[in-house]
C-alpha cells in the first residue's frame, strides 16, 4: 500500500510534466527556424541562479530550432567597477555620462566580463555560444547623442544610439548553429576609432530589426508595463503600436526606453516584442511557451493584427501568437 500512495504523486507529475511538453507544441511549431533577439540585463545579471536560468532557457531555445541572439547590457557591474577603481560616474537626464575614460571601463566590463560569463554559462551545456562586440565585423555603427532636462540640451559624454547595423557577423553565427552574445558598444561613424557606449535595449531593437526576428524579448526588473505604476492590477498583457505611442509620455521615466525600443521594432517589422520580468527563473520560456505568458507583449497595430494572442494561443490550428 505503501507503494502505490508513493506512486500516485509521482504519477501526476509526471502527467504535469508531459502536459506542460504538449501545451509548448503550437509555439514550437510556429517558431521552429526563427530567430529570437532576447535582451539580457537587470538583476538576473548579478544573480547566479538567475544566470543560469537565463543559460538553460537560451540552450532550450536552440537546442527546439529557434535562433536565439542575446544582446546584453552590464549597468549595475559597471557602476561597481567604477566605483572600484575610484572613477565618478553620475548620471544626467536618466542616462550615464560617459567619460572616455569611463567608456574603457565600460569596453572591459561588458566584452570582457560580461560576455565571458554568459557565454561560459550557455557552453556548460555544449559548445554553442560565441561572444560578439557590437564593434566586430561593423555589426553597430553609432552617433552621440544629446538629452534634454529641465530644458536644456545635456551632453552625455561618449554615450550614443545605433544608426546602421550589419548583421552578417551574426547571420553567420546563426547559420552555423551557434548562439550569439552581442555586447551594446558601437563604433562612432562607419571608420570610427572612438567607442560609443549603447543602450542595451535599443541596440536589441535595431539587431531585430535588421535580423528580421519573430521576437524581441527584453528582460528587466519589473512585471512588464503598468497602466497606473506600481498597482500590480494595472499590468498590461497586452498593447499594439498605436495603443504604446499614446502611452509612452506618461509613462515612467525607466520603462521609457524599453518601451520605446519594443515600438521601434514592432513598427521595424519584428511581429511581437516582449517586456518580461527577468526575476523569475525561466521567465523566457514562461512568456514565449504558454498560453497566459507572465509579461506585456507589444504588437503592430491591431488593424494589421489577428484577434490577440489569447484568443490564438487557444485556436486548435495551433497558430499561437505567443
Amino acid at each position: 500500500m505503501a507503494e502505490e500512495t508513493t506512486g500516485a504523486p509521482d504519477t501526476q507529475l509526471a502527467e504535469l510534466k508531459a502536459a506542460t511538453l504538449i501545451e509548448s507544441l503550437p509555439w514550437l511549431q510556429k517558431f521552429h527556424g526563427e530567430t529570437f533577439v532576447i535582451k539580457f540585463g537587470g538583476n538576473a545579471m548579478v544573480d547566479p541562479q538567475l544566470l543560469d536560468a537565463f543559460a538553460q532557457d537560451v540552450v532550450y531555445l536552440s537546442l527546439v530550432g529557434i535562433r536565439p541572439v542575446v544582446v546584453h547590457g552590464g549597468g549595475p557591474q559597471i557602476t561597481k567597477m567604477l566605483e572600484r577603481l575610484g572613477i565618478f560616474s553620475e548620471f544626467r537626464a536618466g542616462y550615464r555620462y560617459t567619460s572616455p575614460e569611463a567608456m574603457e571601463i565600460v569596453r572591459m566590463v561588458l566584452t570582457g566580463q560580461i560576455s565571458r560569463d554568459l557565454v561560459g554559462r550557455i557552453n556548460r551545456h555544449g559548445p554553442i555560444a560565441v561572444a560578439i562586440s557590437g564593434e566586430d565585423a561593423g555589426l553597430f555603427t553609432g552617433r552621440r547623442i544629446t538629452a534634454e532636462e529641465d530644458g536644456h540640451e545635456v551632453d552625455l559624454g561618449l554615450v550614443g544610439e545605433v544608426v546602421d547595423v550589419d548583421p552578417t557577423i551574426v547571420r553567420g553565427q546563426l547559420d552555423a548553429g551557434r548562439v550569439p552574445v552581442v555586447s551594446s558598444i558601437a563604433p562612432e561613424g562607419p571608420r570610427g576609432q572612438t567607442s560609443l557606449n549603447i543602450n542595451a535595449d535599443a541596440a536589441a531593437s535595431a539587431l531585430a530589426v535588421a535580423l528580421g526576428a519573430a521576437k524581441l524579448v527584453l528582460l528587466t526588473n519589473v512585471g512588464g508595463l503598468y497602466r497606473d505604476w506600481p498597482d500590480p492590477t494595472s499590468l498590461v498583457s497586452e498593447v499594439d503600436a498605436d495603443e504604446l505611442e499614446a502611452m509612452l509620455p506618461g509613462l515612467e521615466s525607466g520603462m521609457i526606453p524599453k518601451m520605446a525600443s519594443c515600438l521601434e521594432a514592432v513598427r521595424g517589422g519584428v511581429p511581437q516584442a516582449h517586456v518580461v520580468d527577468g526575476r523569475l527563473p525561466h521567465s523566457v520560456l514562461l512568456e514565449i511557451f504558454t498560453r497566459q505568458g507572465i509579461g506585456t507583449l507589444v504588437t503592430p497595430s491591431r488593424r494589421s493584427a489577428a484577434a490577440g494572442r489569447r484568443s490564438e494561443a487557444s485556436s486548435p490550428s495551433g497558430d499561437a501568437a505567443r
